[in-house]
């Protein structure tokens, strides 16, 4: 979250080759600007408050897929394993796709913000869902700055 919105931040990561697979846009919360603006696209605010509309940083356990309203209508569940982030489940924070993130980098526009959830483009949690889905260990979200 140090890079600004409109850059590729999100990164699917291979640990056993050391390397990025794929990247993309992220979206973070809104805190208290109005939703979908880009407002905080270079110093977003963090917050594990509920009701905050902000994104919680911290390692995130992949939970259960579900059906999602935005996107490619997928979403996962995010368990926040820290103090930071120890609300997720109660603020129903998940990883989702959201038509509003562009598929390329848009900087120095940003990326509209949302409530506090990790949000990619469509593209992004096309590639990331089936790897998600077919893993047999638990999967590490992990947002820092």
């Amino acid at each position: 979250m140090s890079l600004p919105s409109g850059k590729n931040r999100a990164f699917l990561w291979d640990f056993k080759n050391d390397s990025i697979l794929t990247s993309a846009l992220c979206a973070h919360g809104c805190g208290s600007n109005p939703w979908q603006s880009t407002d905080t696209k270079e110093k977003p605010v963090f917050s594990n408050t509920p009701d905050s509309h902000c994104t919680s940083l911290g390692k995130y356990k992949v939970g259960k897929r579900g059906c999602s309203i935005y996107g490619i209508k997928v979403n996962y569940l995010l368990y926040g394993l820290e103090n930071t982030n120890s609300n997720a489940i109660k603020r129903e924070i998940v990883f989702h796709s959201w038509e509003e993130v562009s598929e390329k980098e848009v900087y120095p526009i940003g990326t509209p913000e949302g409530w506090g959830c990790p949000a990619v483009a469509n593209s992004f949690m096309k590639t990331v869902d089936p790897k998600l889905r077919n893993s047999a260990a638990p999967v590490l979200l992990w947002i820092f700055k």
